[in-house]
């Protein structure tokens, strides 16, 4: 294993301690509601975010904004982090990659390798609430000579095993169901993840009317375990 593999795995990895296991981005709604119930009908949900939302989008995102961290493009960095919580639909997506940000701060000011210039760009970012997910995870990333292949495929990855956890809590599901959905999904990220490094921030969408509309009733579900 090589040092660079090692580090991406880091920060791929569910034990990051930037609170991802908390948010179930409106998975816990569309469960209660009655839209997933079992293993099918988890994989169209999770299979239809990934593809249309977070593969269509984010990941997007990341390769921008690694392409702007590694030519130190400060104004396109801060563009592109406005635009990304300006995409954030509702205020508990908002709040998460606000939350998750910040926590990923906190990891990049205990890296005492990262250059200054980096820290002070997000430190500014973060006192004008300018501060996404995306943004801080893609200066680590960076930094730690990640290619954009990687990194994007990492992101996404993260992004997958939390939503297969909170699949398996709160369907509920077994372990195997677990295990066969990262299999299913995990054989899809490096497709997705090529599309993303080669689309413009210009030139993708995250249109998910069903999944904002179960992100706006979580926020007033009676009982819930997840922030989102």
């Amino acid at each position: 294993m090589t040092s660079t593999l090692a580090r991406v795995l880091q920060l791929a990895s569910t034990t990051l301690p930037v609170g991802a296991f908390s948010y179930s981005q409106g998975l816990e709604w569309a469960i209660e509601a009655g839209f997933v119930h079992d293993e099918a009908s988890t994989c169209d949900w999770l299979a239809t975010t990934l593809e249309a939302g977070v593969g269509a989008w984010d990941a997007t995102w990341v390769a921008r904004l690694m392409d702007a961290w590694q030519q130190s493009d400060d104004i396109t960095i801060r563009a592109l982090s406005e635009r990304f919580l300006a995409s954030r639909e509702t205020r508990e997506l908002y709040a998460e990659t606000c939350q998750m940000g910040r926590s990923m701060l906190e990891l990049v000011r205990d890296d005492a390798s990262v250059p200054a210039a980096t820290l002070a760009l997000l430190e500014e970012l973060d006192r004008q609430e300018l501060l996404s997910y995306p943004t801080a995870w893609t200066a680590l990333t960076t930094h730690r000579s990640v290619s954009a292949q990687d990194a994007v495929i990492a992101y996404l990855w993260a992004w997958l095993e939390s939503a297969v956890l909170a699949s398996l809590k709160a369907v509920p599901l077994g372990q195997k169901s677990g295990q066969r959905l990262l299999l299913e999904l995990g054989g899809r990220l490096d497709a997705i993840g090529l599309r993303a490094i080669n689309r413009s921030a210009n030139d993708c969408s995250n249109l998910l009317p069903g999944f904002t509309l179960a992100s706006m009733q979580h926020e007033t579900q009676y009982t819930r375990l997840f922030r989102s």
